[in-house]
């Protein structure tokens, strides 16, 4: 009755540890470590002293993968490569099924051993099964008091089926970790291409729009730098960078014949791991310290390559980027190549309209120098050429009165006209003086009825030149275009400044815009407008509630 109460025993306690080691097996999401918890927990459970796990390939034909515990570092190197499959442990492959022998040595399919091998008698093999399928085989050799019998064969084959049930919840663990994290970058990289998304939609300054970029990109792939370089003819401008990097004041790179010129001309990623060589030049000449690695990512909008956009080195683990960093990195790229141009076309429009009013403006001046200096002159100098002829001194002198006269009209005229230029009060004195001369001026040169409410600044304080210009500007156009086409006999300009925005609002009651009050010439519309978009602001041009034409402007004053 002794023994087979300890048979009892002994399979209660074996049964109990299944149970213990079927809860820490599971709870194991590291598969690496779960391996290896499984080689001991069998060679514990059977007493063998070697154990081995063998983990199939893809097709289940060959070992891709053979873990052994019991064998020690120095053994490992004497016995050399380690079995692929053959002999007894080709049968669990090809028949996954238990396999017990009492002398592993004398079975006909056995090849034997390797030199340097331990030797090995006893053995005991059973499949690893994830969902039906063949996954791998534990190996267990040598048991340390005779042979291996049916209750180690029923124990390991439990162990096998909480190992299968393991490494499958580790295996979707690592699934479910990979595609969270790629998730994550995704939402980075959605992010980050949104960030640019809206700054083609409310950011224009290009140097902004760069500066975005490359905060944005390093951030994306966790890069050490970044450099973005702007294409601008046959060269590479170096445009912005962010991390260590110091951009070089002016710095271009030609394209013909480099390997930049070969990346933008390909318009692929690439991953590069001696970045000096592949760029072309050295990378400290570029305001970048020295790097190990870069990715290099070309900006392509419509079909045309507008520049590229290079990281170096990422923050953590390996320096070298990933495949998925190149994803991410060329996605961000797409947008960002949509946010270079759009700017870079928003900044070539406001030129083209800065120069068009340029071009206006002057052709204004010649006009009125043309219309009234001009002709002014030439009446002088006929009356002038007349007096000459004249033998009566009485009527010379008063012909040389009337000439005094007609030269100091016209002095006036031309300080009038170089006030309208540049007033000097706006420069010496201030907005409000300055405003109020204008105003002055206007009312007596057009007859207009003007009210005047300027309100900015301090007794000590000024606002900044360039604000205190667009004012001015605006307030002085405003009423060029009433004075000429509003048909209007009063005006009412007020400016005011408060909680940081100056408020600028020039009414008439004069025919509106349907009766032409916007003007057409000049500098007009298309210069007030440029005006208050450089300066931040906003400008409404509408009917007043009571007839004629409210200009209104509101300017940030920071």
């Amino acid at each position: 009755m002794a023994e087979p109460a300890r048979e009892s025993i002994l399979g209660e306690q074996r049964l109990l540890r299944l149970l213990e080691v079927g809860q820490a097996l599971v709870a194991e999401l590291d598969i690496e470590r779960l391996l290896y918890q499984v080689l001991d927990v069998a060679r514990e459970l059977t007493g063998a002293r070697y154990a081995a796990l063998g983990v199939l390939d893809d097709r289940r034909e060959r070992l891709e993968r053979f873990l052994t515990v019991g064998i020690d570092a120095a053994a490992h190197a004497a016995i050399g490569d380690l079995p692929r499959g053959n002999g007894i442990l080709g049968m669990l492959i090809s028949e996954p099924r238990p396999l017990r022998l009492h002398d592993v040595g004398e079975h006909p399919q056995s090849y034997g051993f390797p030199l340097n091998h331990p030797p090995m008698h006893t053995f005991l093999g059973v499949p690893i099964l994830i969902r039906g399928e063949a996954w791998g085989n534990l190996y267990l050799t040598e048991k340390a008091d005779g042979e291996f019998d049916q209750d180690d064969e029923d124990a390991v084959v439990v162990l096998a089926d909480w190992a299968a049930i393991a490494i499958e919840n580790a295996r979707l663990y690592r699934a479910v970790d990979a595609r969270r994290a790629e998730l994550e970058r995704a939402v980075r990289g959605f992010e980050a291409t949104a960030t640019i998304a809206r700054a083609v939609g409310g950011e224009t300054d290009l140097d902004r729009v760069l500066e975005l970029i490359v905060k944005r990109g390093r951030a994306l792939v966790e890069a050490r730098d970044v450099l973005i370089l702007l294409r601008e003819g046959d060269r590479l401008r170096v445009a912005a960078g962010a991390g260590r990097v110091h951009v070089p004041a002016g710095l271009s790179l030609p394209l013909a014949e480099s390997p930049l010129g070969e990346l933008l001309a390909g318009r692929r990623a690439q991953r590069v791991a001696d970045p000096e060589r592949r760029i072309g030049v050295r990378l400290d000449s570029l305001g970048v310290p020295d790097a190990e690695a870069a990715l290099m990512v070309p900006l392509v909008y419509r079909g045309t390559t507008v520049g590229a956009l290079l990281a170096f080195d990422r923050l953590t683990g390996d320096v070298r980027f990933t495949h998925e960093d190149e994803q991410l990195l060329e996605a961000f790229a797409a947008s960002a190549a949509t946010a270079v141009a759009t700017a870079k076309t928003v900044e070539a429009d406001r030129l083209r309209r800065s120069l068009e009013a340029a071009e206006a403006e002057r052709r204004r001046w010649a006009r009125e120098l043309h219309d009234e200096t001009l002709q002014a002159l030439g009446g002088l100098k006929v009356l002038l050429s007349g007096a000459g002829r004249l033998d009566d001194p009485e009527a010379m002198r008063a012909a040389m009165a009337e000439a005094v006269g007609h030269v100091s009209a016209e002095i006036e005229s031309l300080r009038a006209l170089i006030a309208e230029l540049r007033p000097p009060a706006l420069d010496q004195l201030g907005l409000e003086p300055a405003l109020a001369s204008l105003v002055q001026r206007t009312a007596t040169t057009s007859g207009l009825e003007i009210a005047a409410d300027v309100r900015v600044g301090g007794e000590h304080r000024r606002l900044a030149p360039e604000l205190e210009t667009t004012v001015y500007r605006l307030v002085q156009e405003a009423l060029t275009n009433v004075a000429k086409h509003a048909r209007a006999t009063t005006v009412s300009v007020s400016v005011r400044e408060a909680d940081g925005i100056v408020d600028v609002r020039v009414a008439d009651d004069g025919a509106g815009l349907r009766g032409g009050s916007e003007g057409s010439g000049g500098f007009g519309l298309v210069g007030m407008r440029e005006r208050v978009e450089l300066a931040g602001g906003e400008l409404r041009i509408e009917d007043g509630p009571a007839g004629g034409t409210v200009v209104r402007a509101r300017l940030p004053v920071g």
